[in-house]
């Protein structure tokens, strides 16, 4: 087995699984259905696709930085109404999750790997107003998927480490933990988030089953980091 890993990171991001009408809302984690539909657009495939091969991976997600909740409101006007209708968008913001794919197929999580890296479409992270910022392939890792996830080093900025080495002097970050459960375990939540077709016309979601695996501190946690004195929150940006 190998896990691909994924860095999800941008000024706003945006994973819903249960939005409707005009209020759009965001999970707190990246969604596997957003993630499928990113490496989908990656590999230039139409919405009519075949999903199944990407359906199968093995998912899992580590929150390395929450960000903040966002709501955005807008108003929309359908035409020949006398009135618009009042509409409410919700983002997550300066939000950081490492991500990891797992296959028994290496060739498989190469081409993956080569396509986030050379995209065929523009990627985004949930919605066409988050791009992503790089890096966000990190390339296959030899072991399984949760291993992957709890041995990565933290994926969050040096200005992030030292505000947390500030509050927290001697406290490691515990960042969550999900993973894709194939083998349900009562403690497991039922989620309808894993995409059977993107086809315009008929929309289809089946249901995959979710535990949180307690939480983990990456092993360079610890390190101190040199002084930094100053934030450039374009940094990340810049290199995209």
């Amino acid at each position: 087995m190998s896990t691909l890993l994924l860095r999800l990171a941008g000024p706003l991001q945006a994973w819903g699984t249960e939005s409707r009408f005009n209020t759009r809302q965001t999970g707190r984690a990246p969604s596997k259905s957003g993630v499928i539909g990113l490496l989908a657009a990656a590999l230039g495939w139409r919405r009519d696709a075949d999903l199944s091969e990407l359906r199968a991976l093995l998912y899992g997600v580590r929150t390395d930085q929450e960000g903040n909740l966002l709501r955005d409101y807008q108003t929309v006007r359908v035409p020949g109404a006398k009135n618009s209708d009042i509409t409410y968008r919700y983002y997550l913001s300066d939000a950081v999750f490492l991500v990891g794919l797992e296959s028994a197929d290496d060739a498989l999580l190469r081409k993956l790997d080569a396509a986030l890296r050379a995209p065929a479409w523009p990627l985004f992270l949930g919605r066409r107003s988050c791009p992503p910022t790089l890096p966000l392939a990190l390339g296959l890792r030899e072991v399984e998927l949760e291993r992957a996830l709890r041995e990565e080093p933290w994926q969050v900025s040096d200005w992030h480490r030292k505000g947390w080495e500030r509050r927290h002097p001697n406290e490691a970050p515990a960042l969550t933990l999900l993973l894709d459960e194939p083998d349900p375990r009562p403690d497991a939540a039922v989620v309808r988030d894993n995409p059977i077709s993107f086809d315009q016309r008929r929309r289809e979601y089946g249901f995959r089953a979710v535990t949180g695996r307690g939480t983990v501190t990456p092993p360079d946690c610890l390190a101190r980091l040199p002084d930094v004195t100053e934030h450039d929150a374009f940094s990340e940006v810049a290199g995209t």
